[in-house]
């Protein structure tokens, strides 16, 4: 699905009749500005006239198995981004040449979503032709401006922002220009009906894209300009601390140039590019993907540098080598489209850790800067 810079802020929207197996909360984190449903007539239903001004949208039962499919990638995103947001925030110093200026929020429209995921989309969410707001990432200048989940984006830097099925490119045409040439972007919007300015800061940051893989694999992966988490990974985790723990190690290969230097960032792209698909083409995933295992001195240094980004972004660091064990355990190199066959040197990467935890909490003893 595409993007822009950033998050989300839920907006209020009444639930379909529709949709019983989505949750109000559920519902609430994607559906906004959707119309109120008609009343439900008493009595005969009368004939419908022959030439109707506007034909009432139908949500289908596929309609709504789809909008439920999109509910659960939204929400399992939202964990992404809210997890992902301090490390990309606080150790832009340390990401050097990939740093950038942004705002801080994710933007989609209905055209953000492909096929019957676009009706879907529209009928069930309310998305339209305009871009709106669907997360603010926290800690942004989008969440100091009272950016929300829901807002509709209408102008950046008195320029009108563009709609429709090219929006999202179109839009960071120019959103790129404006917000390196300065330090805030005032931001016209509209909520609830009605128009709102805002001057949203920008924010330093790593300029990682982030990004969930629908498919099941345990596996993450870094191309060099993203870190992709799959749902079947996500599911592995157990708390937030170990998923940053894995986005923390994408940035820390991303950071030290890994995949260009081995050679796979195009392999790796390419997977990427498959599964942010909402229906990906999992034959990709058969064996290896072409992926070539990381040699054991560059997964230590990844390692080491992951400690480092995770303690500055106030995770816990004890436990990264025991979610390591596990997935060796769970998932040996000998499952081919998981995580430990691209990265197998196990028991170097455990004492790595363990060595660079131990520094790192020296450190924050004798409060030294959390440096590699």
């Amino acid at each position: 699905m595409k993007r822009l810079d950033g998050l989300r802020s839920a907006a209020k929207a009444p639930a379909h009749p529709a949709l019983p197996a989505l949750s109000a909360l559920m519902l609430a984190l994607l559906m906004s500005g959707c119309s109120t449903p008609r009343p439900m007539q008493q009595g005969p239903v009368p004939p419908a006239p022959q030439a109707p001004a506007e034909a009432l949208p139908v949500l289908t039962p596929r309609m709504a198995a789809e909008a439920e499919a999109l509910t659960k990638i939204a929400v399992m995103q939202d964990r992404l981004y809210r997890v992902a947001a301090p490390l990309l925030i606080n150790n832009a110093e340390l990401c050097k040449s990939q740093a950038r200026n942004l705002l801080g929020f994710t933007a989609k429209n209905r055209h953000s979503y492909p096929g019957d995921y676009n009706e879907a989309a529209h009928i069930a969410f309310g998305m339209g032709e305009r871009l709106q707001v669907t997360g603010v990432l926290a800690g942004s200048g989008a969440a100091q401006a009272g950016l929300r989940r829901g807002d509709r984006l209408v102008s950046a830097g008195a320029k009108p922002l563009p709609s429709g099925p090219n929006a999202s490119t179109l839009a960071g045409a120019v959103f790129g220009p404006l917000i390196a040439a300065q330090p805030s972007l005032a931001m016209g919007i509209e909520r609830d009906g009605a128009s709102k300015q805002l001057t949203i800061p920008v924010t330093r940051a790593c300029g990682f894209g982030i990004e969930l893989g629908n498919a099941d694999n345990i596996n993450s992966y870094a191309d060099g300009a993203r870190v992709m988490v799959t749902r079947g990974m996500l599911g592995f985790t157990t708390d937030d601390d170990e998923l940053a723990y894995l986005l923390a190690r994408g940035m820390a290969h991303n950071i030290l140039g890994h995949a260009a230097s081995q050679r796979n960032a195009g392999t790796i792209g390419s997977i990427i590019d498959n599964l942010v698909a909402v229906q990906p083409d999992t034959s990709m995933l058969i064996g290896s993907g072409g992926i070539k295992p990381m040699p054991p001195e560059l997964d230590a240094a990844a390692d080491r540098l992951a400690v480092v980004l995770l303690a500055r972004a106030n995770y816990n660091v004890s436990d990264a080598a025991q979610l390591v064990k596990r997935l060796a355990a769970s998932h040996p190199a000998t499952v081919l489209n998981g995580y430990v066959a691209n990265h197998p040197a196990t028991a170097l990467r455990v004492a790595a850790i363990e060595k660079a935890v131990t520094a790192v909490k020296a450190k924050q003893a004798a409060k030294k800067p959390l440096l590699p």
